[in-house]
């Protein structure tokens, strides 16, 4: 008996499927994480000096996720046989409200000429990283596919999902664009090679689940970049002085924040989200017609990142926060602008905690192969780079995450090092959208000569 598509869809419904619900369980997590790593002595302390507690708000919601307490999305089986869809909006309402609330909070205080004053290594290292993005993928097809031919092979499909660019290469472009832009670059690689809509699933799949172990990795380096970047031979100075800077500046305008200054700072985080959301509607609407003019083919997917609202909205919110820097509002950092930004950022990175299911790694082996492979080289160049030039740990972390996590977790990490430093990722990462796409089309070009090879 043929089976029905109810069926053959599992109910993957978690136990929780009540934002407010889930929401607070974060916000509980949080607070333990906070609680314990405020303890200075005992187990808490030998602990925490192993394990970033940034790492433990990213962690605890990824095993919530995996032992089906949350979810990020489910599929829900009534006893009738009626499938529905659900999802949570937790990590949309902290990217689109909270990430750019966070940084024109973590921006205010910023010494631009003082970030500048960092040196070319940082851009060095995103190019780097970049280059790793590039050249990995290629190498990543030329080794699996020498252990593991079938992994490349194209896949016979059944006629419902059957298509005509089902190669396994035009699939991997689109992690190239996601790697090294951002998700309009991935759209754009969609576009160009045409990959087959109905298995794309199983590509967003390898992205999410590479990208975020990777940044956990990153996450647990923060706790021993004082170690790293003595093995790399790194001069930190400038990073120090920066750090320095803005922390004395804090010092010195320090005050108990008042019910006037709290409402203040709230009218400038989420002033700014709305004149960001505006602008980026206007933005990103007027681009998108622009780009439609254009002819079909490469030029115009070229420009799809101009398209996109996340890009105008984090660019917009950057653009304020370095503007009102120059202003006297820069004063609010002694109310705690920067600490309540930093909050926003917690509640961001657990939020893309909970996207991960860790059980999901095992599903399809092959493909979570060569995109383990892939980050393994972006990640080994970035090593060998950093130690020739002598790079601080920051610079490679922060150089990767522009890449590979974008303007969403590229500002995380550099957070993680110190508020002030925020904004190096943003522009970083602003940066990686605007090379994405040329960058994936030479990645795309190479992986299609090595999956013929």
């Amino acid at each position: 008996m043929q089976e029905t598509v109810a069926e053959a869809i599992k109910d993957t419904s978690p136990f929780f499927t009540n934002d407010t619900i889930v929401f607070g369980i974060l916000m509980v997590s949080l607070g333990l994480i906070f609680y314990t790593s405020s303890k200075k002595k005992g187990f808490w302390k030998v602990f925490y000096s192993v394990v970033p507690a940034l790492f433990m708000a990213y962690l605890i919601p990824a095993l919530f996720t995996t032992f089906g307490i949350i979810a990020p999305e489910w599929n829900s089986v009534s006893d009738t046989g009626v499938v529905t869809e659900g999802g949570s909006s937790l990590y949309y309402i902290a990217s689109r409200y909270l990430l750019p609330a966070a940084l024109v909070l973590m921006t205010l205080s910023i010494d631009l000429r003082a970030v500048f004053n960092l040196g070319p290594k940082a851009l060095i290292m995103f190019l780097t990283g970049t280059v790793g993005i590039i050249i990995g993928g290629p190498i990543a097809i030329l080794l699996i596919g020498y252990f593991s031919p079938e992994t490349l092979a194209t896949p016979e499909l059944p006629a419902a999902v059957a298509g005509e660019f089902n190669d396994v290469w035009r699939g991997l472009s689109t992690l190239s664009g996601s790697w090294i832009g951002g998700g309009a670059n991935q759209t754009a690689m969609l576009e160009v090679y045409h990959y087959n809509q109905k298995i794309y699933g199983g590509m967003v799949f390898v992205d999410i689940v590479i990208a975020n172990i990777w940044m956990a990795i990153i996450l647990i380096g923060i706790g021993k970049s004082a170690k790293i970047d003595k093995w790399l031979g790194a001069d930190t100075s400038a990073i120090e002085a920066l750090k320095e800077k803005v922390s004395n500046y804090a010092l010195e305008k320090e005050r108990n924040p008042s019910l006037t200054d709290l409402m203040i700072l709230a009218a400038i985080a989420f002033g700014t989200v709305g004149f960001a959301h505006f602008g980026a509607g206007y933005m990103s609407g007027f681009f998108t017609e622009f780009i439609n003019g254009l002819e079909p083919g490469l030029t115009r997917n070229l420009f799809t990142f101009l398209g996109s609202s996340f890009f105008w909205m984090i660019s917009i919110t950057t653009i304020i926060g370095i503007l009102l820097s120059y202003t006297k509002l820069r004063t609010y950092e002694g109310a705690g602008a920067s600490k309540f930004g930093s909050v926003f950022i917690y509640i961001l990175v657990a939020s893309i905690g909970m996207k991960m299911d860790l059980m999901l790694i095992f599903d399809n082996l092959g493909l979570i192969a060569i995109g383990a492979v892939w980050m393994v080289i972006h990640a080994g160049l970035l090593i060998l780079v950093a130690k020739l030039i002598k790079a601080p740990y920051f610079f490679l972390a922060v150089g990767s995450q522009a890449n590979v996590g974008g303007a969403a977790s590229a500002p995380i990490v550099a957070s993680a090092f110190h508020p002030s430093l925020a904004t190096v990722g943003v522009l970083l990462a602003v940066f990686g959208y605007a090379i994405g796409t040329i960058g994936a089309v030479a990645c795309t070009f190479l992986m299609q000569l090595a999956a013929a090879g």
